[in-house]
C-alpha cells in the first residue's frame, strides 16, 4: 500500500487563523500554533498502523464482533492490550481498562405472515420481505391485541415549532403508523431537508410510547432512512440489545414497514398513501384512524449480560487543565453473525464500520504516545460499545463518565473510514455547530482539502453516531467523514462509489478488508484528528457551541456544575 505524503504542517512556529473568529469562545491566530513535535509524531499514522488492526478486528476470527460475543470479548481485550502497549493508563473505573455495563439481549420470533382486518378483508405483509418487527419489552412476549392502526404522520411533538402530531388524540394501546424522516417542504420547519433528531427512528418510537402507544410502525423509504430494505432487514433481524429498562414508558411492538406494504394496507382502508404523506406536511394535520386492527404476538427469548467499553488515558501535563479531557471515539461493535447473503456468508465482518475507526483511534494514540510532551489537558480513548445497538456504550458513558460532562473539552468521533484515497476535500458532520469549525477548516486547508458539510443533509449523520450521546450531554464534537472529490478521479467518482459502497456492502457481510483498499485519505483523515485534538487539548478555553445551538443549553449546565471545581 501507498503512503501519503506528510501533511504539510510545518513546526511549532506555524499557526493558523480561525475562520470564524466571529464565535464567542473562538480563540486568536497565536493560540492555534501546535507543540514541538507534532509533525514528527504524526508519522505514528501510517498504512500499516491502519492495515494490522483493521486486519485483526475484521476477521472471522471474531465472528462479527457482535455484542456480549466471543468476538466482541478478543476485539475488548485487543484493543486493552493496545493501549496499555502505549504506555496509557487504565481509563476505566477502579484502575480497569474495561468500563463494563449491562445489556439485555432480545431475539424476537416473528411470523411468517402479519395479518391486519380493514373492513372485514384481510392484508398480510410477509417476514423480511414487508415488515421486521421488534420487540419492545424485555419480557417473554409482546403483545398487540386486537389493536386499532392510527396514521399519525410523522409522529413528531415540537413546541419550538408549534408542531404537534397527536393535537391530543387519546392513542392509548393503539399502533401508530408514522413516516420516517420530519417534514422538509419548508425551509423554516425542522432546518427544512437536514434531517434532527425528530426524523430518526429511536426518537419515533419513544414518541410513540409516550402516547401510550401499543405499537409503532414506520414507513421505510430509501430517500428516508438514507438507506436501502435491507439494512433494516439485517440490522433489526436476530437478537438485539438494550440497556436495562427502566421507568420510561415502552411499546410492545417496534416495526418497520416497506412502502409498498403500507399502501396495500391504507389502500384496503380506503386511503392513498401518496395524500396521507402530503397531508403530514401540515400544521394543521390531525391524526387519521386507519379502519384497521390487528394482533401479533412475538415470542421473545430474553438473556441479560454484559459488554463494555474500553477506555485508555492519557493524563494531563497541566496542574489545573490535567483534570479536563478531550475523548476519541469509536465503536468496537458490528452485527456479529446474521443472516446468510447469497453466497451463504453470515459474518457481518465489519472492516470500515467500523474496525476502520478503531484503527484510527489507535493510530493517534500512537501519535500521542509519541509526543515529546504530553498535552496539557489529558486525552482519553474511548472504544465504545454496541453503537449499532442504539449508541449504548456511548450512552452508558455519558450517564456514567469517568469525567464530568463540564470537564469534557470535546469529543473526536470516528466511524468508518476513507478507503479510496487521497481527496481534496473532507466532509465534517455538524459544520457550523461550534467553535471547532475553524480549526479544522484551517488544519485541512495545510493538507490543502476544503471542508464540507454533510454531504446528506437529510440522512441525520449527526444523529447516527457516538458523537450524539456526548453532545446531549454539552460537549462540542468532531465527526469527520471522507470526502467526495478524490485526486485523479472524474468529478462524481467520488459519490458513485460510495453510493455503491453503502448500497452493496453497508451492514452486509460483503464489509470485508480488502486488498485494493487505499488508505491514504484515511492517514490524512487521521492525522487531521489528532492535530485537532492536540490543539483543542493546549488551549485555555473551552470549545463552545455555536449561540442558540440545540445543545447550548445543556453545555451551559455541564460547565456550571463544575464551576470553581
Amino acid at each position: 500500500m501507498q503512503r501519503s505524503r506528510p501533511s504539510g504542517l510545518a513546526t511549532a512556529s506555524l499557526a493558523f487563523l480561525l475562520s470564524t473568529g466571529a464565535v464567542a469562545g473562538t480563540a486568536t491566530a497565536a493560540d492555534l500554533t501546535l507543540p514541538a513535535g507534532a509533525e514528527q509524531a504524526s508519522l505514528a499514522i501510517h498504512a500499516g498502523s491502519l492495515a494490522a488492526p483493521i486486519r485483526f478486528l475484521a476477521s472471522d476470527a471474531l465472528e462479527g464482533r457482535g455484542p456480549a460475543s466471543r468476538g466482541d470479548q478478543l476485539a475488548r481485550a485487543y484493543l486493552a492490550s493496545e493501549l496499555e502497549s502505549l504506555g496509557l493508563h487504565p481509563g476505566g473505573p477502579d484502575g480497569s481498562w474495561q468500563q463494563s455495563f449491562d445489556i439485555v439481549g432480545i431475539n424476537a420470533a416473528m411470523p411468517a405472515v402479519w395479518s391486519f382486518s380493514v373492513g372485514g378483508k384481510s392484508v398480510q405483509w410477509k417476514r423480511s420481505d414487508d415488515y421486521i418487527a421488534a420487540s419492545g419489552v424485555q419480557a417473554a412476549s409482546a403483545e398487540l391485541k386486537d389493536a386499532e392502526l392510527v396514521f399519525v404522520g410523522y409522529g413528531i411533538q415540537a413546541p419550538e415549532y408549534r408542531w404537534d402530531d397527536f393535537k391530543g388524540m387519546d392513542l392509548k394501546g393503539k399502533v401508530l403508523v408514522m413516516l420516517n424522516n420530519d417534514p422538509e417542504d419548508d425551509d423554516n420547519l425542522f432546518a427544512g431537508k437536514r434531517r434532527l433528531y425528530y426524523g430518526r427512528w429511536d426518537y419515533k418510537y419513544e414518541s410513540a410510547a409516550r402516547q401510550g402507544a401499543a405499537g409503532a410502525i414506520i414507513v421505510h423509504t430509501t430517500p428516508s432512512a438514507g438507506y436501502p430494505w435491507q439494512v433494516v432487514q439485517t440490522s433489526w433481524t436476530g437478537e438485539q440489545f438494550e440497556l436495562p429498562a427502566g421507568t420510561e414508558p415502552r411499546l410492545q411492538v417496534a416495526a418497520w414497514s416497506t412502502e409498498e406494504a403500507a399502501k396495500r394496507l391504507v389502500a384496503a382502508a380506503g386511503f392513498d398513501l401518496t395524500q396521507l404523506i402530503a397531508d403530514a406536511q401540515r400544521r394543521d394535520f390531525r391524526p387519521i384512524p386507519l379502519k384497521s386492527r390487528t394482533t401479533l404476538t412475538l415470542a421473545t427469548k430474553i438473556e441479560k449480560t454484559s459488554t463494555a467499553n474500553v477506555l485508555g488515558l492519557l493524563p494531563g501535563s497541566d496542574p489545573k487543565l490535567g483534570s479536563e479531557v478531550v475523548i476519541l471515539s469509536a465503536h468496537h461493535d458490528h452485527l456479529g453473525i446474521g443472516e446468510p447473503d447469497k453466497d451463504g456468508d453470515k459474518i457481518y465482518n465489519g472492516a470500515v464500520d467500523n474496525a476502520s475507526g478503531c484503527a484510527q483511534i489507535l493510530a493517534i494514540a500512537k501519535a500521542f504516545a509519541a509526543l515529546p510532551e504530553r498535552p496539557k489537558r489529558s486525552i482519553l480513548f474511548a472504544f465504545v460499545a454496541a453503537e449499532e445497538q442504539g449508541l449504548l456504550g456511548s450512552k452508558y458513558y455519558a450517564e456514567h463518565p469517568t469525567f464530568p460532562a463540564g470537564k469534557i473539552a470535546a469529543n473526536v468521533n470516528f466511524d468508518g473510514g476513507n478507503i479510496w484515497g487521497r481527496t481534496t476535500d473532507i466532509t465534517y458532520i455538524g459544520l457550523g455547530k461550534s467553535s471547532l469549525d475553524g480549526v479544522v477548516k484551517d488544519l485541512a486547508a495545510e493538507q490543502g482539502r476544503e471542508v464540507l458539510p454533510d454531504q446528506a443533509p437529510d440522512r441525520g449523520f449527526f444523529y447516527r453516531s457516538d458523537q450524539f450521546s456526548f453532545a446531549k450531554i454539552g460537549v462540542p464534537a468532531i465527526y469527520l467523514d471522507a470526502g467526495r472529490k478524490f485526486r485523479g478521479k472524474p468529478e462524481g467518482w467520488g459519490k458513485e462509489i460510495q453510493e455503491k459502497w453503502e448500497e452493496v456492502q453497508y451492514h452486509q457481510p460483503s464489509d470485508e478488508i480488502s486488498p485494493d483498499w487505499n488508505y491514504d485519505g484515511m492517514i490524512e483523515d487521521a492525522r487531521l484528528g489528532f492535530f485537532a485534538s492536540l490543539w483543542i487539548a493546549d488551549q485555555d478555553a473551552m470549545p463552545t457551541w455555536t449561540p442558540g445551538d440545540e445543545f447550548e443549553g445543556a453545555r451551559k449546565q455541564a460547565l456550571a456544575a463544575v464551576a470553581g471545581k
